[in-house]
């Protein structure tokens, strides 16, 4: 299959699937205009250079109107895909958590920094969309969140992420807020394990949500729900919040009148896998809960069934909030990298990140999960 010469017009589907290398086989190009797709998520094998990675989000872009929503879990810290000379190393969140605790005003204008360069830089390569920022609390105990966390403190998380949100939009770029209603307070790694937090609704609505009733869901373009099970704080039968419609539903639409787009994190990991062995059954589960957006990655086997056996119908809520979501805004200083190096902002901002990194240290559950950072989600 030749690259098309003119898009194919198709709205946008509900799966975001991923891409196996630097460029585009005829087979996923193919894939790729299946209209129950609706969008790419990037990975560390996906990137060798500037000019590759240019390459290859323009082609995605080029296959269909409106373009597929090209995403890419870039927090900061470890779990940071793009690493060479044309990306900026970005701290982990905690690092600006630990700069709060000496300067606030100075780990506001940090988190606004880093912001800014991590949107800049991935807009300017084509990416639309980064799975960030992570609000989950700070306990100090959990293997999949360790340095991605700001800060034990709701307030605190909610200041910091609300300056890095701001700035991202500034280049016209939406935030994704995870892992609701929070992932923090249990050790296990839901991408290996079924993490189980044992606390009552009231203590995770107090603690854990509250970062998110403190004016960030506005500015949230999506939020992606964790795969941990809160038997004690769940009405009924509880399962994994993204298969939940008490979680999503009850508390995410109903009480806190989310309005945005809600992704699954990745549906093939552990925690996803409980609610169902066969993939189709998960999307399913993930759709009737309340997500708009299932992520099914690293399987291009199991993408194949659910293209072959039938996903669920999009229903129209859902499908204007897909067509809804904005690409960055087509600013000039966006053009390409060379043009950003040239902005003003940018090149402050830039100064002012690299400023902070040597405070910047890794836990041991960050460097061991580094390893494997290439092949999974690490949503």
């Amino acid at each position: 299959m030749k690259p098309h010469a003119f898009p194919v017009p198709l709205p946008r589907g509900a799966l975001m699937i991923d891409v196996a290398g630097l460029a585009l086989t005829d087979e996923e190009r193919e894939r790729l205009c299946d209209p129950r797709v609706g969008g790419v998520i990037l990975f560390t094998r996906n990137y060798a250079g500037s000019a590759q990675l240019r390459a290859l989000t323009s082609e995605i872009r080029s296959l269909r109107t409106p373009a597929l929503i090209i995403a890419v879990d870039h927090e900061g810290g470890r779990v940071q895909r793009f690493r060479t000379d044309d990306f900026t190393r970005l701290p982990a969140m905690r690092t600006l958590g630990e700069l709060w605790a000496h300067d606030q005003g100075r780990a506001l204008e940090a988190a606004r920094a880093t912001g800014f360069v991590l949107a800049a830089e991935l807009a300017a390569h084509g990416i639309d969309l980064s799975f960030t920022p992570v609000l989950d609390l700070d306990y100090g105990r959990s293997r999949a969140i360790g340095s991605r966390a700001f800060h034990r403190d709701p307030t605190v998380v909610a200041s910091l992420a609300l300056s890095l949100i701001e700035s991202m939009a500034d280049v016209g770029m939406g935030a994704v807020g995870k892992h609701f209603p929070g992932h923090g307070c249990v050790e296990a790694d839901s991408h290996h394990d079924i993490p189980v937090d044992e606390r009552t609704f009231d203590s995770i609505w107090d603690e854990d949500i509250a970062p998110y009733r403190q004016g960030l869901l506005q500015r949230l373009a999506g939020v992606m729900p964790a795969h941990v099970i809160y038997p004690r704080a769940e009405p009924g039968e509880a399962g994994p919040a993204g298969f939940s419609p008490f979680w999503l539903k009850e508390v995410l639409r109903g009480r806190l009148c989310f309005e945005g787009l809600i992704f699954t994190d990745d549906l093939n990991m552990a925690g996803a896998t409980l609610v169902a062995k066969d993939v189709v059954d998960r999307v399913a589960a993930a759709a009737r809960a309340g997500c708009d957006m299932w992520l099914v990655c690293n399987r291009p086997d199991l993408v194949a069934q659910l293209l072959s056996r039938g996903t669920p119908e999009v229903d129209s809520a859902t499908r204007a909030r897909l067509n809804a979501l904005n690409r960055p805004a087509p600013h000039p200083w966006l053009a390409d990298p060379l043009a950003l190096a040239q902005h003003p902002p940018y090149v402050q901002a830039r100064k002012k990140v690299l400023a902070i990194l040597p405070t910047e240290r890794a836990d041991h559950s960050d460097m061991a999960a580094a390893v494997i950072g290439n092949a999974r989600p690490d949503g």
